[in-house]
């Protein structure tokens, strides 16, 4: 299976040395607070809230006005079939303060992915009222800390970032089965429920609703639009697909092969690797070329194998080798399907550099030139480097939510069940019943996670029929994975998500109808 479809390859590394265990039991009176001990990092017993609040006040500036807010955090517990609580999950809520009547005030559910990472991701570097400390290109820099983010959506959109179970510092509670939660289905079923009682003690099942996920968190809103208009009757306004995955879009054989070269154009033109008359070029004047070599050529050429004629796979060699910044014996080596965790490799191979996977613009140093794959992600390194301390600070020091629990930036959530991945389907099925159910891509150029063009694949199949390309909207930018880190697009796919829900607020009174 090709690199790009696991996605929570490192997580899954990081969260397999971080295997803490929960254990002791939840409260048994019904009527009391519910609360669990777990064990943390440090081998200490931990009290887990499973039902509690602290909010404080404060504003941030936005386009020059002055945006007041009040923020929540807190947890608010899982229930089973029994009404048991059988996890606690931690959230933090912005809502703007200066609207009285939150009916037509849009609300935004915000996921991260992995699965097993927390919300801190887009919670400090996207659309929330702070950021913390990078530089324009999203290095880290010290000293660490936050500060206003002036491109924040919170002037249009109130929004939760949810810490999915056994991420940031939610927990499962007692003894509760791990497998109710860890899975693709078990994760969207668990989360309708609970986003069903969020709104419900809120008040705001008036509001339009928008689901943002990045990463993995693709698949899980793309999941959850179909449950919640199916469990919970709550029809959403639109979804945010942040560098997305296949969404269970099939792609095996020569397509999943083929689809990556763009993505390869797009980091070699980055570094310089590609020949003068490409380079010369603006990148996005190279990759509508190499996007129809794809379709056109190299796939049906990948799919002849070995009844392709000598002088058609000289020429497509070439052609890949061209576009790819790689020589052409290393493209005929590897019959025109050079994996991503090689290219990572080989490009920079010669000056003893490699390129990231989450975001190829950034370079690493390995212990040896030789190899097929990196010894690490570069840029995964880097964004560690910088949140950590900044999600710590801002929720204990600032927020001042009082817990000794560890802040897990990916936790414990392996073995994760992935039968029965339909949530490109789901999506599109949500989409068919719901006319006012709109969705927005965002891909950056050089993410070799979930590249820019399996992204779009991702979106002409699930609508295989066409039927639904009206409300599907593609935005691409000219960084990584995340691609908010690089200060430019920060401030663009801040303005792409608010011109998307300004856009997919009907006119009061306007009819769901085709």
């Amino acid at each position: 299976m090709s690199d790009w479809k696991w996605l929570g390859r490192t997580a899954l590394i990081i969260s397999v040395a971080l295997s803490f265990a929960a254990s002791a039991s939840a409260q048994e009176d019904p009527h009391a607070k519910p609360a669990a001990v777990a064990k943390d990092d440090a081998d200490a017993t931990v009290e887990v809230p499973a039902d509690e609040t602290r909010t404080s006040e404060d504003s941030v500036t936005i386009g020059g006005e002055v945006v007041p807010y009040v923020v929540t955090t807190g947890t608010q517990p899982v229930w089973d079939a029994d009404g048991k609580p059988v996890a606690s999950m931690f959230y933090t809520y912005y809502r703007r303060s200066d609207i009285e009547d939150a009916t037509t005030r849009p609300l935004v559910f915000s996921f991260n992915g992995g699965p097993g990472s927390a919300s801190v991701w887009m919670h400090l570097a996207y659309t929330g009222p702070r950021l913390l400390k990078i530089d324009d290109e999203g290095y880290p820099v010290q000293p660490y800390g936050i500060q206003e983010n002036p491109h924040s959506i919170l002037d249009v959109a109130d929004i939760i970032f949810i810490d999915p179970v056994n991420t940031g510092f939610s927990r499962i509670l007692g003894k509760a089965d791990r497998e109710q939660f860890f899975g693709v289905n078990e994760d969207i079923a668990y989360l309708a429920r609970w986003l069903g009682t969020f709104v419900t003690r809120q008040g705001r099942w008036t509001s339009p609703k928008y689901l943002i996920g990045e990463s993995y968190g693709t698949t899980r809103v793309a999941g959850l639009a179909g449950a919640l208009q199916g469990s919970q009757w709550m029809f959403l306004n639109g979804v945010v697909l942040v560098s997305p995955t296949g969404l269970g879009i099939d792609r095996d054989g020569p397509v999943g092969k083929a689809l990556t070269l763009p993505y390869y154009a797009a980091t070699a033109w980055f570094h310089g690797k590609l020949e003068k008359a490409l380079q010369d070029k603006d990148l996005e004047e190279i990759l509508p070329e190499v996007e129809a070599f794809t379709l056109d050529e190299l796939l049906p050429a990948i799919a002849r194998g070995g009844s392709l004629a000598k002088g058609d796979r000289e020429r497509i060699d070439t052609a890949y080798a061209r576009y790819s910044g790689l020589d052409v014996a290393t493209v005929r080596q590897h019959n025109m399907a050079v994996p991503t965790s090689f290219f990572w490799k080989e490009l920079l191979r010669e000056e003893g550099l490699t390129v990231g996977r989450l975001d190829s613009r950034y370079r690493g140093l390995d212990r040896a030139d030789s190899g097929t794959r990196p010894d690490f992600d570069p840029a995964l390194s880097a964004w560690n480097h910088a949140f950590s301390p900044a999600i710590n600070h801002y929720l204990r020091d600032v927020l001042e939510y009082d817990t000794d629990l560890q802040y897990w930036l990916f936790g414990p959530v392996h073995p994760w069940n992935r039968d029965g991945d339909r949530t490109g389907r789901t999506l599109q099925h949500a989409m068919a019943q719901n006319p006012y159910l709109h969705v927005l891509v965002q891909s950056g150029y050089y993410d070799g996670g979930t590249d820019y063009f399996n992204a779009k694949y991702t979106m002409w199949n699930m609508d295989p029929s066409g039927r639904f390309q009206d409300r599907m909207t593609w935005k691409g930018y000219r960084s990584g994975h995340m691609m908010y880190l690089r200060r430019p697009d920060l401030k663009a796919a801040n303005d792409d998500i608010r011109a998307f829900i300004k856009r997919t607020m009907p006119t009061p009174g306007t009819p769901a109808k085709r």
